[in-house]
């Protein structure tokens, strides 16, 4: 088991505690996120290069949303790479020097896939598989593939998936991300480096490059804002985790002994933080309680899954610091501050909704 000394990161209402006598755990190692300029990418940046990293973004910004690399452009150890992992020249400018990878890269999410399935096939399926291709003699140490729970899709109720649980993925993305799973998994003693597949739970929290779209953060707003909010399927399960807890994943799995990450799967999660829509409509509920809210049944997205954190706990040592009230209550004092005024206005910037793509 991990106990993760190395880092000496606590938990504390709600945050992290850094304890920065021991942060230099990185030691100038270079670890190359593609597809970080998301909702997630930034913040496993920062705080990696907070603990002695150096950080190498590579991004298309489909959704413009380059300014968010601001804010990381002047710190020692930090560059940015603007172009598609579908072309080899930008994937071997990204890996030149590198020691890690980070693999956030893709159209991620059902309805983006849905919507342009030529796009998620270049990009989910033949983009992230090239990618993987090009890896091997590159002298990286690890190699983190960033998967979904979504790969569980619907599940008995009273059951809870761990990672041995049979996958049942029922969209183009989840389908694409249980193969890359395997592909990667199926590279163990044939590459030169350790590989890990991180099952993310749906995120929450705030970020440079916020999203709206996804449901802690549509519901949070929507009721903020006192619109008329229609829950479909109301007592469907998910689990869902904080985007700081995943930089801590992600920064663990970097860290960890070989043996205990090498070609592994782990859900990526808490046990605490597995809620229902109804669940999470109450925890708002007691901040916002005159919000108007209706139920309905039988909407069009049928997955409902509880999973399983034990190993990532027993393993890796970790455990989430934020639950979801945690997240409701930053988003809520953010929107007091109308820190989201322009949401309106680019509504693609704060989601997944549209892109303009070209194979390169």
């Amino acid at each position: 088991m991990g106990d993760f000394t190395q880092s000496a990161v606590a938990c504390q209402n709600g945050g992290f505690i850094l304890n920065t006598k021991t942060t230099n755990t990185g030691d100038g190692r270079l670890v190359t996120i593609f597809g970080g300029g998301g909702y997630i990418g930034p913040i496993v940046a920062k705080r990696l290069l907070s603990f002695g990293y150096h950080v190498r973004i590579v991004d298309l910004f489909l959704y413009g949303t380059q300014n968010i690399m601001l804010g990381l452009f002047d710190e020692p150890g930090f560059e940015v790479l603007n172009g598609d992992l579908a072309d080899s020249s930008v994937v071997n400018a990204g890996l030149d020097g590198a020691t890690d990878v980070v693999i956030l890269a893709g159209l991620v999410g059902d309805p983006i896939t849905k919507k342009y399935p030529e796009a998620h096939d270049a990009v989910n399926e033949t983009g992230i598989r090239s990618l993987i291709d090009q890896l091997n003699g590159q002298s990286l140490q690890r190699v983190i593939f960033v998967s979904t729970c979504s790969n569980y899709g619907l599940i008995p109720e009273g059951t809870l998936a761990d990672e041995d649980y049979e996958l049942n993925p029922l969209s183009l993305y989840a389908k694409a991300k249980v193969g890359i799973e395997q592909k990667l998994l199926s590279l163990k003693g044939q590459v030169d480096y350790e590989a890990t597949a991180l099952r993310f739970a749906t995120a929450f929290g705030l970020a440079p490059r916020m999203r709206f779209d996804l449901t802690v953060s549509q519901f949070t707003r929507e009721m903020y804002l006192r619109r008329d909010l229609l829950v479909y399927d109301a007592d469907t399960w998910r689990p869902y985790c904080h985007v700081q807890d995943f930089a801590d994943v992600i920064q663990r799995v970097l860290e960890a002994p070989a043996p205990d990450i090498s070609f592994d799967v782990f859900n990526a999660g808490g046990d605490n933080n597995n809620f229902t829509k109804r669940m999470i409509i109450e925890a708002i509920q007691k901040h916002i309680p005159d919000a108007p809210v209706a139920y309905q049944a039988h909407g069009s997205d049928p997955r409902n899954y509880r999973v399983d954190f034990k190993k990532i706990r027993d393993r890796l040592g970790f455990t989430p610091c934020f639950s979801v009230e945690d997240g409701i209550k930053e988003l809520i004092r953010a929107l007091d501050q109308n820190l989201f005024e322009d949401a309106e206005t680019r509504a693609n910037f704060y989601g997944n909704y549209e892109i303009n793509y070209e194979k390169p």
